[in-house]
């Protein structure tokens, strides 16, 4: 047995899903386990018959008969939004999915109170959006830092009254920050968080340490390391840690620490969906992405050439990878370069967890930055492994798990 943790190396949107579907259709995963983000999250799978999900909450390996999901508590919990998921996924012939979920009962909930303060402070920052996708994610982890033992959690499901009470506490701290808020009464909220509590497994930490140790399992992370809460781009970021900090946290909490391999996600174009720094950003590449339409929140999808710089400062920030995984070759050409340095540097230095003010100013330098664009190389893989000094262990060339090829003999180890 040897688990997998899955990390986009990008601004997210580089294919997680597809290469989380892929490991689960090519050996014997039980698990896949989400260890950021939430219902913001879209990685999508498409299978050979043309059946396509957009995975948030539920596992990408999900399509897989017996592979489970389970959301540790690093994961912002959404039920309603999970409900609705697992709706659709029953309409494209998978009816168990709830069935085969566990939940930390520590993991803080998202709701219709931390919805609606996320999207009244983004509408107010006007032209100055920071590219939220208004799902209420980062509020549900900035109210629960402020008040970690009034935030409502899972395991506050299974107990109306303390729900009731927490529900009430964050509804009247955010109006009276905010102002009147579109959103419904506590007590009718009740019901659905009730009916979650019946219809889901509500666990504890100990049982993600029987899972690790009972086969292999799939770490799938969310957005991209680019987006990391303390070394993304400030303000242009999410209030999550993207890199391989919370699976390693879990796989050290079952005394597993270091055990799992690395993997790390990117695409042959460098894409963002929402404002920000995108510094290889080309308006006249001929691509577009029908999975990620404009949208009021992130506006349109951004299409640049590969940037090997902020690329290379995300394996920094991670702490490197063990492989790469190599999607949408099916788009290179030769109107696609790369970008192995920019204008005013040609490496970006990360610097301590948390200094955002360092980080402020280092999205204001990408801002400015220019990329110095190579001609395409004849041979991707080769070139990006050369680039960021790791071997590529698999390519992609389009959406299903069957345009996925282990570049490497041996790559992306088999279980043991």
């Amino acid at each position: 047995m040897r688990h997998v943790m899955v990390v986009d190396l990008g601004y997210g949107d580089a294919g997680k899903g597809t290469v989380v579907d892929w490991l689960c259709a090519s050996r014997p995963v039980h698990t896949v386990v989400r260890f950021n983000g939430g219902a913001q999250a879209a990685h999508n799978v498409v299978l050979r018959d043309g059946r396509h999900h957009t995975f948030a909450q539920f596992g990408s390996g999900t399509f897989h008969p017996g592979v489970g999901t389970h959301l540790s508590r690093h994961v912002v919990v959404d039920p309603l939004a999970l409900a609705a998921e697992a709706d659709h996924l029953t309409a494209v012939g998978v009816p168990d999915a709830l069935d085969r979920l566990t939940v930390d009962g520590e993991a803080l909930l998202a709701t219709p109170y931390h919805r609606a303060a996320n999207r009244a402070r983004e509408i107010a920052r006007g032209a100055d959006r920071h590219g939220s996708c208004g799902l209420g994610v980062g509020e549900a982890v900035a109210y629960g830092l402020a008040h970690p033992d009034e935030a409502p959690r899972v395991a506050d499901c299974r107990r109306p009254a303390v729900l009731r009470r927490r529900l009430a506490a964050l509804r009247d701290r955010l109006t009276a920050e905010l102002g009147p808020l579109d959103v419904p009464p506590v007590e009718g909220c009740l019901p659905a968080y009730a009916g979650f509590a019946d219809r889901v497994a509500i666990v504890d930490r100990t049982w993600l340490s029987g899972a690790l140790r009972a086969g292999t399992c799939v770490f799938e992370g969310a957005q991209g390391v680019l987006l990391d809460e303390w070394h993304g781009f400030h303000p242009y970021t999410t209030w999550s840690t993207t890199t391989f900090a919370n699976a390693e946290a879990l796989l050290a909490d079952a005394g597993l620490a270091g055990s799992a391999q690395r993997l790390g996600v990117l695409r042959v174009t460098t894409t963002r969906h929402g404002p920000g720094p995108l510094v290889t950003e080309d308006p006249a590449l001929p691509f577009a992405d029908p999975r990620n339409p404009t949208n009021p929140w992130q506006g349109r999808f951004r299409f640049g050439h590969f940037d090997a710089v902020a690329h290379r400062y995300a394996l920094e920030v991670a702490g490197g990878v063990d492989g790469l995984a190599l999607t949408h070759l099916d788009l290179a050409g030769p109107g696609l370069r790369i970008c192995r340095r920019y204008d005013t540097a040609d490496r970006l230095v990360p610097g301590p967890a948390g200094d955002l003010d360092r980080q402020a100013a280092l999205t204001a330098r990408l801002l400015r930055a220019r990329p110095v664009l190579d001609e395409a190389p004849a041979d991707w893989p080769a070139a990006v492994a050369a680039e960021l000094n790791a071997p590529v262990l698999l390519t992609s060339h389009g959406p299903t798990a069957e345009d996925k090829l282990p570049a490497l003999a041996g790559a992306v180890s088999a279980p043991r």
